[in-house]
This record gives structure tokens, sequence and C-alpha cells, in this order.
């Protein structure tokens, strides 16, 4: 397969999604989260899809930018190269941002100073107040993690709602 870019956004835009890498479903349709994931990430989110690809609404600037092609379980991960040859030049373009999304290990570990774990992480942040939210992957391969951790779902989704509400009201 061939590079194929999959990236969102506005300079209007109010929320930043940085997810892993685009999914197989994603390269075939040029959407980002156009599966599964991003049906549950949009459910976390409280927003329909209308709004989610509203590039004026959300920006989603993944840590790589193309499929990076599949692995044993699951998508290969990020390449290394991408985030740090792309990521300033868009993120200069982005003055309305005032809430960011880090999904996964790898974005996190790039945003976070203090990173450990995406559980730690999660589990650690203020969802009422940091401008830089980390998120567990909302993959359907995910799914042992969010029944292990069901305070995700129960404390923090509702928490993480309210912040997408208002940063896109403002």
């Amino acid at each position: 397969m061939g590079a194929k870019p999959i990236i969102q956004g506005s300079y209007k835009a109010k929320v930043l999604i940085i997810g892993q890498a685009p999914g197989l479903k994603a390269h075939q349709t040029c959407q980002p989260f156009n599966d599964p994931s991003g049906d549950r990430l949009r459910d976390w989110l409280g927003v329909s899809r209308i709004q989610f690809y509203n590039p004026e609404l959300f920006a989603i600037m993944p840590m790589a930018f193309c499929y990076p092609g599949k692995g044993k379980s699951g998508d290969l991960p990020p390449p290394k190269i991408c985030a740090p040859t792309w990521h300033s030049q868009v993120l200069a373009t982005l003055s309305h941002v005032s809430l960011t999304l880090l999904i996964g290990q790898y974005a996190q570990k790039c945003y976070l100073t203090q990173y450990s774990s995406v559980t730690e992480m999660v589990k650690n942040a203020d969802f009422s107040s940091q401008s830089h939210l980390p998120l567990p992957h909302p993959s359907p391969r995910n799914q042992i993690w969010l029944k292990k951790h069901d305070w995700f779902e129960k404390d923090s989704v509702p928490q993480l709602k309210t912040r997408v509400s208002t940063a896109l009201s403002s």
C-alpha cells in the first residue's frame, strides 16, 4: 500500500485529537476513525459523526499520518519519523484549539512529560481542567482494558463529554 496521509483540521478547530495512526478502514476510506474505534470515541466525546468530521470543530492529527500496516496483534506501531517531521508544522496552524485529546500510549509518551502507563495517565488525569487529556485507545481490541478499568467510562467519560461540549461552544 502506498502512503496516504489521513489528517483533518482547520485553523478554526477547537478540539485536537492526537491518536496512533490510521487503521486499514481509515486508509481505504480516507477518513480518520471511520470504524468501530471511531464509533466508541464519538460516544465518549458525546458528539455526532457530523460534528466529529467538521474540521472547524475537530482537528485529527495521528502520530503517523499513514496506515503503518498489519502486525502480529493489530496494526504496526506508528513510524517514529512522522511526528517529529510533521507535528510542529500542523500545530502551528491550530490557533483555536482549547482541548487536546491524547489517545493511547504513543501520543501520551510524546506529549506528556511524566508518562508512566496509559492506565496511570488516565486514572490520574484531571478531566475538569487539564488542557491535554490522556485517553485509552477506543479500539475493540482494548475491550479487556475497559472492562478491567470500568471507572473510566463511569467516572471519566461524563467529565470528558462536559469538557468537549464546553470547548466546542467556546
